[in-house]
C-alpha cells in the first residue's frame, strides 16, 4: 500500500511538475501552410530565413523563440514561417515555382529565399508581411528575447500604421519576467 501511495504521489508531482515548465511554442509552418491559412484567417507572416550552419539562427531557437512573451507576441498575431535558404524542395506561389538550383551542394541558396530577401543574403533574417502578404520589414540579425518581443508587437498590433517605432519603443512595456 505504501508503495502504491508513493507512485501515485511522484507521478502526480511529474505531471505538475512538467505542466508548470512545459512552454508553448511558437506554431511554425511551412510557407505553404502559412500562405493557405492566410485564405481564410488573415494574419500577418513573419518569416525566419535561416540555414543549418548558422550559429545566431541556432541561438535565436534555443533562447529568443523559447521565450513565452515572444511566443505569444507571435502565435497571437501571425503565422510563422521557418524557411531554410538552402532547402531542396521548390516553393510555388503567385504561379511561379522558386526552387534551389543545386540541391545538396553546400551553401547553395533557394531561388525563393533570395526573391524574399531580395538577394540580400545574410542570416538570420526576419521578414514581416502584412494580411495581404505585402512586405512590411526585413529584420536583419540575432535579436534578444526583449527586441524580438517589441518588434513583433510594433507590426503585430498595428502600431506601425499610426504611430512610430521610435514613439512605440519610449512607451512599450514587456511582458518577459526577469529571471
Amino acid at each position: 500500500m505504501k508503495t502504491m501511495k508513493k507512485i501515485l504521489i511522484i507521478s502526480i508531482l511529474l505531471f505538475v511538475g512538467n505542466s508548470a515548465f512545459s512552454q508553448e511554442k511558437i506554431n511554425w509552418m511551412t510557407w505553404e501552410e502559412a500562405i493557405e491559412a492566410n485564405k481564410t484567417e488573415p494574419k500577418k507572416i513573419i518569416v525566419d530565413v535561416y540555414t543549418w550552419w548558422c550559429g545566431w539562427c541556432k541561438r535565436m531557437d534555443q533562447t529568443t523563440f523559447k521565450e513565452p512573451a515572444v511566443v505569444k507576441a507571435i502565435n497571437t498575431n501571425y503565422y510563422a514561417v521557418k524557411l531554410d535558404a538552402e532547402q531542396a524542395d521548390p516553393i510555388t506561389y503567385k504561379d511561379r515555382t522558386f526552387v534551389n538550383p543545386k540541391p545538396g551542394v553546400s551553401r547553395s541558396t533557394h531561388e525563393f529565399a533570395i526573391w524574399l530577401l531580395n538577394g540580400q543574403l545574410s542570416y538570420p533574417k526576419f521578414v514581416v508581411l502584412d494580411e495581404k502578404e505585402q512586405l512590411l520589414q526585413v529584420i536583419v540579425g540575432y535579436k534578444p528575447a526583449a527586441d524580438m518581443e517589441m518588434i513583433m508587437k510594433f507590426f503585430g498590433t498595428d502600431y506601425y500604421k499610426t504611430g512610430s517605432g521610435d514613439d512605440f519603443k519610449k512607451s512599450f512595456k514587456s511582458d518577459i519576467v526577469a529571471k
